[in-house]
């Protein structure tokens, strides 16, 4: 009788893992995003301690499309990416298109607030620049995913 051999993880453990800490880096930056969302609706000013880049770049015209608040795109945006995380650590794989896109939508976003905040405000915002990192390292984590394995749900 011949010992069994350990199955080999083809994938499945490594995207646990990496929309795991998607999720959690999602989270983070669902709760920067609501955060500034909250300040632009009720009025309240960032505690940026003593910065004015953030009352600048906050209180920009830049900081709304269409009078909604560009925080609460960041909302929605970061919602659905901590969603579709957790459905394809869940096993389902057939999402992983949305996470992809989702991540490539947010990312075009960031590099043009970035471009905003740098040549055209001259000034940043905390908030915004740790925002930014979060999606650097969401759009890393899509570039950094196995491909896309056979056995999809």
């Amino acid at each position: 009788m011949k010992p069994d051999r350990p199955k080999q993880v083809t994938g499945s453990r490594a995207n646990v893992i990496l929309y795991t800490i998607a999720a959690i880096i999602s989270l983070a930056g669902l709760a920067d995003a609501t955060y500034l969302t909250i300040l632009a609706l009720t009025g309240e000013t960032a505690a940026c301690g003593g910065s004015t880049g953030c009352f600048e770049v906050l209180g920009s015209i830049y900081a709304r499309i269409a009078g909604i608040p560009v925080a609460a795109f960041g909302v929605l945006g970061y919602f659905a990416a901590f969603a579709l995380a957790i459905f394809i650590a869940s096993g389902y794989n057939r999402l992983r298109r949305f996470f992809t896109l989702t991540v490539g939508v947010m990312f075009a976003m960031t590099l043009w607030l970035l471009y905003v905040q740098a040549f055209q405000l001259h000034a940043y915002c905390r908030y915004c620049l740790f925002s930014a990192a979060l999606t650097f390292l969401l759009a890393g984590l899509v570039v950094a995913s196995p491909g896309q394995q056979n056995r999809e749900r």
